[in-house]
């Protein structure tokens, strides 16, 4: 008998990494990142570093991190498991797990695949201006011809 099967959930994941090792080694750090997602049975859909900086307080003796966010499916009776390779693990500092919503999860998926997808249209700024100074004209044109109006 087979084992059974359950339906693939979205997840976002926030993994808050160990920057020197990091910095020295951006590919094993990674590698042992999609080695927990791996033994989950987790499907990676994008992933990317996302932040580097100085935390607010000290974890484990690091004073600085850097956040790699995954956003991946996997099945939700393997978060425990996730949760149990994190605390293990030699460059996890600290994770978080969440569901979000499904049209949220494809927009930033899309994001951080393409991010000339989802980025808005950059206005030419001599057109902006102009439109700025017509609406001012009329503008100015209308309250004078409805003070006209007014007084007669």
């Amino acid at each position: 008998m087979g084992r059974l099967k359950l339906a693939l959930r979205n997840y976002e994941m926030m993994f808050l990494l160990d920057s020197g090792k990091y910095a020295t080694d951006p590919d094993g750090v990674t590698d042992a990142v999609n080695k927990i997602l791996d033994k989950i049975g987790a499907e990676v859909v994008a992933a990317r570093p996302w932040m580097d900086g100085k935390l607010a307080y000290e974890i484990e003796g690091h004073r600085r991190g850097l956040h790699y966010l995954v956003y991946a499916r996997a099945e939700s009776k393997n978060v425990p498991q996730l949760n149990r390779l994190c605390k293990l693990s030699d460059v996890v500092l600290r994770h978080l797990c969440i569901l979000p919503p499904a049209s949220l999860f494809d927009l930033m998926v899309a994001a951080l695949t393409q991010p000339e997808a989802v980025s808005p249209p950059v206005e030419d700024e001599e057109a902006s201006t102009d439109d700025a100074v017509s609406e001012s004209d009329t503008t100015a044109e209308n309250s004078s011809t409805e003070e006209t109006a007014v007084s007669n």
